[in-house]
Formats: C-alpha cells, sequence, structure tokens
C-alpha cells in the first residue's frame, strides 16, 4: 500500500505542483487548504506525512503541529515556510515537527527530503524490541513505546533518539553519533535541535511516569539511565 502523505498548503499554485511530483513518486497524496480541515484528516484517515504550510488563514501551521501531536498523531511533520529565521525553526521542531524546508524550494530537494524523512519512520527489517514490560518497553518494528503498558506518544525524532539511547542503555551516545543517526544529510540546521528534541523527550518520560532518566553527559552526549535496583 502506498504510504499516505497530506499536503497542507492555502495557495494552489504552490500545492498543485507539490501533489503532482509526490503522486509521480508513488505516494497516495491529499490536500487541503486550511488548518481545521488538516487536523480532521488526520484524526480520520491513517497518514505517515503531513507537509505543512505555516501561512494558514485560519490557524497557524505551528499551533496546528502542536494539536496535531497533542491529539496524539505520530507520522512525520515536514514544515515549509518562508519564515526561515534560526529561532522559526527551533520552535516549529520544539512544538513537534520532523523537518523544516525554507522557501524557495527545489522539488528535488523537497522530494529527497520526503524520502529521507519517511525511510527514518519506516525502518525496514527490523523486528526487535527494548525494554521490559513492566517498565519502559520500545517496539523498533511497531514504532511504538510503553510505559508500564500504556503507550506514550513521541514524534518520529524522539522515538528515533529514544531507540538508540535505549539499546545503549547506561552508555553515553555522543551528540555526533544521535545528529548523525537521527537526522540525515540534508540537515544544516543548528544542533539545538538535539537538545529541544531530548527536552521534550524527557517530559513525556517523566510523565509517563518512566523512572529511567535521560541525563546529559556534559561535552559529550547523552545517556539513559536505568533505575536503580
Amino acid at each position: 500500500m502506498a504510504q499516505r502523505v497530506l499536503v497542507v498548503e492555502d495557495e494552489e499554485d504552490i500545492a498543485f505542483p507539490l501533489v503532482r511530483t509526490l503522486e509521480r513518486e508513488g505516494y497516495d497524496v491529499a490536500w487541503v487548504d486550511t488548518g481545521q480541515r488538516a487536523l480532521d484528516d488526520v484524526a480520520a484517515t491513517p497518514t505517515e506525512l503531513v507537509i505543512l504550510d505555516l501561512g494558514l488563514p485560519d490557524i497557524d501551521g505551528l499551533e496546528v503541529c502542536k494539536r496535531a501531536r497533542e491529539a496524539g498523531f505520530t507520522g512525520g511533520i515536514m514544515i515549509v515556510t518562508s519564515r526561515a529565521g534560526e529561532l522559526d525553526r527551533v520552535v516549529g521542531l520544539d512544538t513537534g515537527a520532523d523537518d523544516y524546508l525554507s522557501k524557495p524550494f527545489g522539488l528535488a530537494e523537497l522530494q529527497a527530503r520526503v524520502r529521507a524523512l519517511l525511510r527514518r519512520l519506516n525502518v525496514p527489517g527490523r523486528d526487535e524490541t527494548h525494554g521490559d514490560p513492566d517498565g519502559l518497553h520500545v517496539d523498533v518494528a511497531a514504532r511504538r513505546v510503553y510505559a508500564s503498558g500504556t503507550e506514550v506518544a513521541l514524534t518520529g525524532k524522539e522515538f528515533d533518539v529514544l531507540s538508540i539511547l535505549v539499546a545503549n542503555r547506561d552508555k553515553v551516545v555522543s551528540r555526533g553519533r544521535l545528529m548523525a543517526d537521527v537526522w540525515d544529510e540534508n540537515w544544516y540546521g543548528s544542533t539545538k535541535t538535539l537538545d529541544v528534541t531530548i527536552g521534550r523527550l524527557r517530559q513525556k518520560l517523566e510523565g509517563a511516569g518512566v523512572g529511567e532518566k535521560v541525563v546529559a553527559v556534559r561535552g559529550v552526549g547523552f545517556r539513559l539511565e536505568s533505575v536503580p535496583a
């Protein structure tokens, strides 16, 4: 079954080329022109990726991103916008986006970003799980995380970071490795995005009552510390 991509863009002259390009790539593509329609769509239809413009006529795209995550959407979100400042980029990632593409952009670059993001969200050939069913449990194949049997909703980036930390439990994972493994060669943004992702991940794990802690090792990286016996 083709992967489903939702394009959220209110300008037809921008949306139509995106839709045609993605359809030629073999994706099942839908298009909506408002934030509310986007939220209704992802709530009703399984979707692997949302390409989200920020300048929507009804709801700001950052708010759409935030509401989608709060409602439990775990697919990829790629923000496409003319807001190119680092602060806007960090805020976008802080609200749950997985990638950020500034206008104007080439369709070839968009295609590459989409392929890279979907590869990270759908890792083939992995069926292993990590963790204790009575504590933190990471199902890599299903890309789902559970805390004492209750699912914890994570974004694609949060899941990727956590799965690496869990696989290396009690060992330090360098910032460089996390950036290389979770973000790809197309990423040219600030490494502060890693700190933003780690911060959101900590909040969600703590909120779910997970005893294991994501600890920063100054100047090196991060470590997931097991619960003391």
